[in-house]
């Protein structure tokens, strides 16, 4: 027998003769004592409410079967309760700004709550931004208006007390606050996007200035590492062109009104910047490749081992593996470098990105610091909708790639946030509508898996953007849409010719269509 059994048994024989019969108790005020539990261990003078009743716990002692006493037991009677429960913690809600919500900096947020107590009164709500006290409000309504927020990412929470001293923190809320360059002024609000690749596959090649005027973006591609070398970028043309028609074929898109962006890494262009010496290689050689040929800003399209993460690297805020966080701090260092219209991309693949909502590590959301890293400054993200298995939505359904459900699914779920891995407490962000858009391949051959049909491609977007259900079975978090929502990014420009141009025409015409 263990020490606390022998107790037990030495206390049965004592406290039979000492429990008497119950007297009549008096009303107490029970708000805020928790009701009993067989399972915890309370300390002397630890009070709960057992059918109705205060008791005060006598001795440090757990069993299932307690004696209740009026005057001396395992538990004291104190009276009875004024009403028929313990009461417990107070409820509380963070009802503004919204999820998701985005703000200029300068701008003044508004935080409101919401709070009650059953049989207690609310004492305070505070307001916190990433864990820190912004304010605190003794009086309902409760709200504080916040002024001068720095440009970044915030989760936003109340917490309730009420006059027993328990307290409820709310679920969160994200929000961002940009600068001016957040959201690139001189783009569509509903952009097409396609890849133009600088060498010869099964879809031919084609010159750069015969890009189509439908695409609104053209990413030029790839820049790799040079041999030898995982962080000095270069960009070689293909035989079939030279650097000087690509720099000539360039102001002509531009002349057309085009923006023209170079897209670094693609499959094979693996870079590493394992350490400052190759994240200043990295930052000089992606500086002069922009400068030398014009281009409008640049896009992020690692994959493989471009980007994982370290053991023991669970905090998308915080990353410390040094291929992220120099990645981070490279694309800032370049972006400032041009200043607000600058336009940076993102072409992740959903197991970098989405998957990280299953898990996170090495691979499986890998993309996510990086994306946290430079919110602020991203003009847009377009993940890769293809080449993928099925990924869990925000309602945990799988959804196969290919389908309308699967382009809604997964673009919501950058549009709402996401507990990384599942935990409720380590939550993914939403960003701003304009900030998200969906890639998708042009045709049948451009990629493995994942074309999706004009019809369904634009259902996808009709639900997204304006709300307009067409019945599937993955439902909107924000029933109402998002109006701001970005549009389309296709791989590539080169096979949506060679199939004849029906990717880009009938979005082209479709995103011409919305507000």
């Amino acid at each position: 027998m263990s020490l606390h059994r022998w107790k037990y048994v030495a206390l049965m024989g004592l406290f039979f003769w000492l429990a008497a019969p119950q007297a009549h108790a008096q009303t107490v005020d029970c708000t805020g004592v928790p009701d009993w539990n067989a399972s915890t261990i309370y300390n002397p003078g630890a009070r709960v409410v057992y059918q109705g009743k205060l008791y005060e716990a006598v001795v440090a002692i757990w069993t299932a079967d307690p004696v209740w006493g009026t005057a001396s037991g395992w538990y004291k009677l104190l009276g009875t309760c004024g009403t028929t429960g313990g009461g417990g913690a107070p409820t509380v809600s963070l009802t503004s700004p919204g999820n998701g919500s985005s703000y200029q900096s300068g701008t003044s947020i508004t935080l409101s709550a919401t709070a009650s107590d059953t049989g207690g009164s609310i004492t305070k709500v505070e307001f916190f931004a990433n864990g820190s006290l912004l304010a605190t409000d003794t009086t309902s309504p409760y709200q504080y208006t916040w002024s001068g927020a720095a440009v970044g990412a915030y989760s936003l929470t109340a917490k309730a007390t009420d006059n027993s001293g328990l307290s409820t923190t709310s679920s969160e809320v994200n929000i961002s606050v940009t600068s001016t360059g957040g959201n690139n002024s001189t783009l569509p609000k509903h952009i097409l996007v396609g890849y133009w690749h600088n060498f010869v596959n099964g879809a031919g090649f084609m010159k750069l200035r015969d890009v189509s005027t439908d695409w609104d973006v053209i990413n030029v591609s790839f820049a790799e590492p040079v041999a030898g070398s995982t962080a000095q970028i270069g960009f070689v043309p293909d035989t079939n062109t030279s650097a000087q028609e690509i720099k000539s074929d360039i102001q002509i898109l531009k002349g057309r009104g085009k923006k023209v962006l170079i897209s670094i890494g693609g499959a094979n262009g693996h870079v590493q910047l394992r350490n400052d010496t190759e994240r200043q290689q990295f930052v000089s050689s992606m500086k002069q490749i922009i400068n030398d040929y014009g281009f409008d800003g640049m896009d992020i399209d690692f994959e493989g081992s471009s980007i994982s993460l370290n053991s023991g690297d669970s905090d998308f805020k915080n990353p410390t593996t040094p291929l992220v966080k120099n990645l981070i701090s490279a694309t800032r260092e370049i972006r400032n470098a041009y200043g607000a219209n600058f336009i940076l991309s993102m072409a992740p693949e959903v197991f970098y990105v989405q998957v990280g909502y299953q898990a996170y590590g090495p691979s499986a959301g890998a993309y996510l610091p990086v994306i946290y890293g430079v919110r602020d400054i991203l003009t847009y993200i377009h993940p890769q909708h293809y080449n993928t298995g099925s990924v869990l939505g925000l309602d945990n359904v799988a959804y196969n790639a290919g389908t309308a459900d699967f382009q809604v699914a997964m673009a919501e779920m950058l549009l709402q946030g996401f507990p990384v891995a599942g935990n409720p407490n380590n939550v993914f962000p939403a960003l701003r509508p304009d900030q998200v858009a969906i890639g998708l391949p042009s045709t049948t051959q451009a990629a493995g898996s994942g074309f999706t049909s004009v019809a369904d491609t634009q259902r996808a977007l009709g639900y997204l953007t304006k709300g307009t259900s067409y019945g599937g079975r993955y439902q909107l978090r924000n029933p109402a849409g998002y109006p701001a929502f970005r549009g389309l990014m296709t791989w590539s420009i080169n096979w949506d010719k060679f199939g004849g141009f029906s990717f880009s025409r009938p979005h082209r015409t479709y995103l011409n269509s919305l507000p």
